[in-house]
């Protein structure tokens, strides 16, 4: 059985829909997230370079293990089009054991 806390969440932007599924297809090939889902185009307020900015962005929710998590961070960090892009991993509290145990399995590397 995989605990919840095994789980992790991670959330970032993407500038456009074609740069958000290129990663999420990406992560997910490489088997560092068993599932990427892309959201609805956002409106994100934020200061950059001491200046006030706006940006329409595609949110990614990523799921993800803690084993996998620096893996899927550098893959993430090196093919995202940010100069620092937003990476942050929340661990799951609770969920449904299947579903947990699915992640753990979609994200264990294959044996060589």
């Amino acid at each position: 059985m995989t605990a919840p806390a095994e789980t992790l969440l991670v959330l970032t932007n993407l500038p456009d829909a074609a740069s958000a599924e290129r990663i999420a297809r990406l992560l997910v090939e490489q088997r560092l997230a068993a599932c990427v889902n892309l959201l609805a185009p956002c409106t994100s307020v934020y200061r950059w370079n001491d200046a006030l900015e706006t940006a329409a962005e595609v949110p990614l929710l990523i799921k993800t293990t803690r084993a996998r998590y620096a893996e899927l961070e550098a893959a993430l960090a090196e093919a995202h089009p940010y100069e620092l892009p937003e990476i942050v991993a929340v661990p799951l509290e609770a969920g449904l054991p299947a579903y947990l145990a699915w992640v753990a399995a979609e994200t264990t590397p294959p044996q060589a």
